[in-house]
Formats: structure tokens, C-alpha cells, sequence
């Protein structure tokens, strides 16, 4: 198999949008992307980009992704969040996911970032046993947590 990895540009967000509502199904949600391809034209391409993406591409073809941005540690120093890593599911197993994992870790090795931290499902073993074979550590006793919108605004409005 030959691929190329790149970053994504404009003209990509139609096949990242594809593969976000892949990746929601293959996590159960499938009803949870929200994001319009405009909203990621407008936020990944501004002035002030919220994110930056890594593309894994087969003959012009769209087949996987690196979604991370920058983000901020009180104990580190400046670090990346990886927000996802997909590979649409006809071309896993082939190398596509370790090696967009590795340009991400490039990326972050080379301009001196002091951490990439991102979450994993529990159930999700095959992930998990890669990230833990490259030397990543998963936290045990940290709890992810989320506040939503609306939760948000109830709370704001109470």
C-alpha cells in the first residue's frame, strides 16, 4: 500500500467531515457530530486556525487523519491535544493509523512540545494496546470531563 501523509488544507474539510461521522459510528454515536464542514473551513482556516490536521491520502483519496491542536499545561508548558485519529475502517491494519501517530509525534518532537495527551475508549483494546506499545501512558484515576451547551448555559443562567 502507498500513501502520502500531508497537511490538510480547505479543500479537504469534505472527506475530514466523512471521516469524523465515520469514526462517531464506529464509537457508538452515531447522532453526535454537530460540526458542519463550513464550521471546519472557518476554524481549521482563519486567521487564527483552532486546529491543524494531518492527512493520509491514496491516489488523491482521503483515507485517514490527525485532527490535534495546541493547548496549554500548568506543569508542562505548551503541549498538543490529539482530538482524533481515524482511519476509515476498509484501510486499517495497514500501517495508515501508526503512521499518522508518528508524523503527529514529529510534529510535536520537532517543535519542542513537552506532551501530546489525548483520550482512548476503555473498550477500545486494539487502541490501547498500540498507544501503550510506543510508550504512552494511560492515566489511571484521571476522569474525563465535559460540560455540554446546554448544560452550560443552565448552569451560566442559574
Amino acid at each position: 500500500m502507498s500513501f502520502t501523509i500531508r497537511f490538510a488544507s480547505k479543500k479537504d474539510m469534505v472527506s475530514v467531515h466523512q471521516l469524523i461521522t465515520e469514526l462517531a459510528v464506529f464509537e457508538n454515536e452515531p447522532n453526535a457530530v454537530e460540526i458542519s464542514i463550513k464550521d471546519l473551513e472557518n476554524d481549521g482556516f482563519s486567521e487564527n486556525p483552532k486546529f491543524k490536521i494531518f492527512i493520509a491520502e491514496e491516489n488523491e483519496v482521503t483515507i485517514g487523519m490527525a485532527l490535534f491542536y495546541e493547548r496549554y499545561s500548568t506543569w508542562k508548558g505548551k503541549a498538543i491535544h490529539l482530538e482524533d485519529l481515524i482511519v476509515t475502517a476498509s484501510k486499517r491494519k495497514l500501517g495508515v493509523g501508526k503512521a499518522l501517530y508518528t508524523k503527529l509525534m514529529q510534529y510535536a518532537f520537532d517543535h519542542q512540545y513537552k506532551r501530546v495527551a489525548w483520550e482512548v475508549l476503555d473498550w477500545n483494546k486494539n487502541a490501547i494496546d498500540f498507544y501503550e506499545s510506543t510508550g504512552a501512558k494511560i492515566l489511571e484515576g484521571w476522569q474525563v470531563v465535559h460540560m455540554k451547551e446546554e448544560d452550560l448555559e443552565k448552569f451560566i443562567k442559574s
